[in-house]
């Protein structure tokens, strides 16, 4: 089964806003600027994210459809201005209906997903 990474952040049609806690911006992105994680995490985000974040990352894709909240549009600026720390400390925890990916995703890989996520703005 497919789960995509439902929603990272922001999303301008849902009720509360999911901030990470402070601690979470300390972390340091070990694979910042690499194009070659970009490629690789751009696999993955195919994957795993575009059936809710859809192609281009929108939060318009088939399988968010339904969901509430809705997924998160990855290319929004609110979305973006958050740190490569907060998106991690994202992805690993999950939050209803997103899952956790800290035991399904290597942590190399949601370094990598981050760095493509960043390509979307």
């Amino acid at each position: 089964m497919v789960i995509g990474l439902l929603f990272l952040g922001f999303n301008s049609q849902a009720q509360d806003i999911w901030v990470a806690p402070a601690s979470a911006d300390k972390l340091v992105n070990p694979l910042k600027g690499d194009v070659d994680a970009a490629a690789t995490g751009k696999r993955t985000y195919r994957m795993l994210c575009v059936v809710c974040h859809g192609a281009k990352g929108k939060g318009d894709g088939v399988g968010g459809a339904g969901l509430k909240p809705k997924p998160t549009d990855l290319t929004s600026a609110e979305f973006q201005a958050q740190t490569d720390g907060a998106i991690f400390w994202k992805i690993e925890e999950g939050r209803s209906p997103m899952a956790s990916y800290k035991t399904a995703l290597p942590e190399k890989k949601r370094w990598e997903l981050i760095n493509y996520i960043r390509t979307l703005k």
